[in-house]
């Protein structure tokens, strides 16, 4: 079945704001939580539907994306929860202030950490993304390109493993919390009592503490690395597209989930040739008698020099179009570009005698005595447009 429009499945138009769309988002979890809907999955892919909606339309250059392309656009970056629900947690302990503290165990085995208390799994990190930008010739972006990229990341420490202590047993429970992550404080007043929870501030909602931390990392399970990644980029990129390359990114605490490895596109100048989205254009300076007479001359393209034709009596401002020269589009879908040659016919400054006086024999002759023709006015009737 195909998607829902993202904006359609949160209720809000696409000039929506963050708040909204996080208040439109916060209104759909309430309502479709599977403790308030339990054995519903009608609910609980409703519920799963607008978290995945939320979390693209939130992201501002994947809402960039998807706004632009569509569903194809974020391909890949909507969440996937077949496998556990560590961002889906994110996403709602930044709505609710905290609230989720637990892990979910899946949508079939109940939401232990849910709206209230009850013990916590360990909570699955994320790691941060990491935004490079790449320069990239015009011939680079003709034919697609595999670059090598050197970065310094978050890897998991060698030492321990990830998980902060050398030794499983200096990781301990922490006594504050009991393992939940979270601190109960019930307070009394004239209503009866009410119960709260917030993040456990000895062991940060972890629910566990290290008693020995490694050496090498400190604790934390990371260390910092130099690595180089080969990255493919495909033909026809565009300056400002950002390529995603899932799990290059830095690593997470506790052996969670990789961040991504952001590309960014940038184009250098060519010194001949003038990109306008698929399509290049280049000017040829052409002399007079090649414009009189006609003539066979060189143009250079991305694949290597072309010869083409310079029709007798063509005049300054000619264009031509060289078919499927320009550059192809990303992943082949809509062709190859054109390259448009324009001819500039050069007049000369300076002339010796000989040369004067065989262009002053040429003043009054018919054929140099402006007489367009038809073809010719419409040529003319466009430079004109030029400049009105």
């Amino acid at each position: 079945m195909a998607k829902r429009d993202y904006y359609e499945v949160l209720g809000v138009d696409k000039s929506a704001s963050a708040d909204e769309i996080k208040k439109a988002y916060r209104k759909l979890a309430v309502k479709y939580h599977p403790d308030k809907n339990p054995g519903d999955k009608e609910a609980e892919e409703k519920f799963k539907e607008a978290a995945e909606a939320y979390s693209i339309l939130s992201d501002a250059d994947k809402k960039a994306r998807y706004d632009q392309f569509g569903h194809a656009g974020v391909d890949g970056a909507a969440p996937d929860f077949s496998g556990g629900f560590g961002n889906l947690n994110d996403i709602l302990n930044d709505l609710f202030g905290g609230a989720f503290g637990g892990g979910f165990s899946g949508f079939g085995g109940g939401f232990g950490g849910g709206f209230g208390g009850g013990r916590q799994q360990q909570r699955v990190y994320r790691g941060r993304d990491i935004r490079v930008r790449v320069k990239l010739t015009l011939e680079e972006i003709a034919k697609g390109v595999e670059k090598e990229i050197s970065i310094e990341k978050s890897v998991p420490c060698p030492e321990c493993g990830g998980k902060g202590a050398k030794n499983s047993s200096d990781i301990k429970t922490c006594s504050a919390c009991n393992g939940t992550g979270q601190v109960q404080r019930v307070a009394n007043s004239i209503f009866g009592q009410t119960v709260t929870y917030s993040t456990c501030q000895q062991c940060g909602g972890e629910g566990k503490v290290i008693t020995n931390p490694c050496r090498s990392c400190g604790g934390s399970g990371l260390v910092r690395k130099r690595e180089t990644i080969k990255v493919k980029i495909p033909a026809g990129v565009e300056a400002g597209m950002q390529l995603t390359i899932q799990g290059q990114g830095h690593a997470a605490k506790n052996n969670g989930i990789n961040g991504d490895l952001l590309v960014v596109i940038e184009e250098q100048e060519h010194p001949n040739l003038k990109r306008e989205g698929n399509n290049l254009y280049y000017t040829k300076v052409i002399s007079m008698p090649d414009a009189i007479l006609g003539a066979e001359v060189e143009v250079p393209c991305l694949d290597g020099p072309y010869k083409i034709k310079v029709d007798a009596g063509t005049q300054s401002g000619t264009v031509v179009r060289l078919r499927n020269k320009g550059l192809p589009t990303v992943n082949g879908y809509g062709g190859t570009g054109d390259m448009y040659v324009k001819f500039a016919v050069w007049i000369p400054k300076k002339l010796d005698k000989e040369e004067k006086a065989i262009i002053e024999s040429l003043r009054g002759k018919d054929a140099f005595k402006p007489n367009p023709t038809k073809e010719d006015k419409s040529f003319f009737d466009k430079l004109k447009d030029l400049f009105d």
